[in-house]
């Protein structure tokens, strides 16, 4: 018997969960309300924390967004993860999105800004080494 009140969850089985509860929960139906637009965002974020942590198949999110960049990065110069982190800053905040819209721009917004440096990359380091305590 465990004497941890959260279960050993890894991070691999926290990206699944986090992922289901935002998929299903971000629908209307069911018995419970659906997730509202900061509860969204914040469980996106932790779930793009989760798919950094978790390494192969949930890596995978990563690499595509890391492509994605790198094809950015080649048809607009010498834009940093900083400033790509600040346009997403700006879409989260003032386009009109539905939850589900929030949630995976939320988790690609996570892996972007982790890499920008600052205050978001020590909180991912953080979330990131609470993560792997769960493994």
């Amino acid at each position: 018997m465990s004497s941890s009140l959260i279960p050993a969850f890894g991070a691999p089985g926290l990206a699944l969960g986090l992922t289901g509860i935002l998929f299903f929960g971000t629908t209307t139906g069911g018995k419970v309300k659906p997730l509202g637009w900061w509860w969204t965002l914040f469980l996106a974020m932790v779930a793009g924390a989760a798919y950094k942590a978790a390494g192969t198949p949930f890596d995978l999110v990563s690499s595509l967004v890391n492509d994605l960049l790198g094809l950015f990065g080649e048809v607009v110069q010498r834009t940093t993860m900083a400033g790509i982190a600040l346009f997403f800053t700006g879409v989260i905040l003032y386009k009109k999105l539905t939850t589900r819209q929030v949630a995976v721009i939320g988790v690609i917004y996570w892996y972007i800004a982790s890499g920008a440096g600052g205050g978001f990359s020590l909180i991912a380091e953080k979330i990131q080494t609470i993560m792997q305590s769960f493994a």
